[in-house]
């Protein structure tokens, strides 16, 4: 039964990668819990994007909102405040178009929530010649997830393959020992809306590259700590190519982010509060 105000929005983002939503879709269809929507955070896909969530929102077993804009360049951002406005829930959570979530991802977010925190999730990322052959039985068997099937096609021992196989007690030991800041992670991180509104969401002005990590300083920046669930909340990560990627927007966030974390900064002047006309 479709809620009218779920326990959580998840965002996605994605920009004219049909075949990685696709996937990632199939994924939402098989969560534990259906208590959530889907928001789409579509940066000027083209018409292939829209009449696949069409086709998806007929018999989906959560609502679906298309959020799109205009293609002007990688503005990631700014549908991602977009969508931050379109959220029906108070919790958020963020991830991609091209994250696929194990079954019980939806519900360890929901588990681990706490007011006063955000949550910081990893990923677990796959090489492309994978990432192609995944299909939707993969995906409804959880074999993506599956560490002894993916080095039957090719993956390489690795530490980092403890996130797939790690249990209960043993994910939460290696949370707590990991070096690996629990920073805002655009792929897999989520919190309060009214937290995230309140540091005004994205910085526009920041295009590829640590957008999502400069939010999570902010938010810590007025207060709001977190919570590493980088080996609980699970999510596999298809490979692609990044031609958005230019040092230049590398160098421009790197010097907004320092500007935050030097002058403590909480509010993002370039963020949600600009009256963006939203369509769905």
């Amino acid at each position: 039964m479709k809620s009218l105000k779920p326990s959580v929005s998840v965002i996605l983002s994605t920009y004219n990668a049909v075949d990685w939503l696709e996937k990632t879709l199939w994924g939402y269809q098989f969560q534990t819990t259906f208590d959530f929507e889907i928001v789409i955070a579509d940066d000027g896909s083209g018409p292939q994007t829209k009449k696949l969530l069409e086709d998806f929102s007929k018999d989906f077993p959560v609502p679906i909102i298309h959020v799109w804009q205009e293609d002007e360049g990688f503005q990631k951002s700014r549908i991602l405040n977009k969508a931050i406005v379109a959220c029906n829930s108070d919790y958020i959570l963020m991830s991609d178009g091209d994250c696929i979530p194990k079954n019980n991802f939806v519900e360890e977010h929901i588990k681990h929530r706490r007011k006063g925190y955000f949550l910081s999730g990893g990923y677990f990322k796959l090489p492309l010649d994978i990432s192609n052959s995944i299909n939707y039985a993969d995906i409804q068997n959880q074999n993506c997830f599956d560490v002894n099937w993916l080095k039957e096609r090719g993956l390489k021992s690795s530490f980092k393959n403890k996130k797939l196989t790690a249990g209960k007690f043993t994910s939460r030991a290696l949370n707590f020992l990991t070096p690996t800041n629990a920073s805002w992670n655009g792929h897999n991180a989520s919190g309060w809306k009214e937290d995230i509104v309140r540091v005004n969401g994205f910085d526009e002005r920041m295009q590829y590259g640590g957008q999502d990590r400069e939010l999570g300083e902010r938010l810590m920046n007025s207060g709001i700590k977190s919570i590493q669930i980088r080996y609980t909340a699970i999510c596999v990560h298809l490979d692609h190519a990044r031609g958005y990627k230019t040092q230049e927007t590398l160098d421009k966030n790197a010097a907004i982010r320092k500007n935050t974390r030097d002058n403590k900064v909480t509010y993002a002047i370039h963020g949600i509060d600009k009256n963006h006309d939203v369509t769905i």
